[in-house]
C-alpha cells in the first residue's frame, strides 16, 4: 500500500514526516521545560522579587529576635513609611 516499486509514495512519507516532527517537538518542549525549571532558584514559579523579604519584614524579624526594642522598632518603621521604602505590597498583608 505505501510501497510501490521499492519507493515510498506520499501516503507513506506523510506519516513519517509527521512522526518525526512530533518527536522533535516533544524533545524541544522537554528541554525548554527542564531549562526553565532549573534556571529559577528553587524552581520558584514567581519572580525573584517575592523571594526577597521586604524591609519591614527584616525589621520585624530583628524585633522578634530581640535585637531591637519597641521604641527602635517603631522609630525605624516610621522612617520606612516616611521614605516609602517599606517594601512591596504583598497579597494578604
Amino acid at each position: 500500500m505505501f510501497w510501490w516499486n521499492g519507493h515510498m509514495d506520499s501516503w507513506g512519507i506523510a506519516p513519517m514526516v509527521l512522526g518525526w516532527l512530533l518527536v522533535v517537538g516533544l524533545l524541544v518542549v522537554g528541554v525548554v521545560l527542564l531549562v526553565g525549571r532549573f534556571a529559577r532558584p528553587g524552581g520558584a514559579a514567581h519572580g525573584s522579587a517575592e523571594l526577597r523579604p521586604c524591609a519591614a519584614d527584616l525589621l520585624a524579624e530583628r524585633y522578634a529576635r530581640g535585637e531591637i526594642d519597641d521604641e527602635e522598632f517603631r522609630r525605624r518603621l516610621q522612617v520606612l513609611d516616611a521614605t516609602g521604602s517599606r517594601g512591596p505590597a504583598r497579597p494578604g498583608r
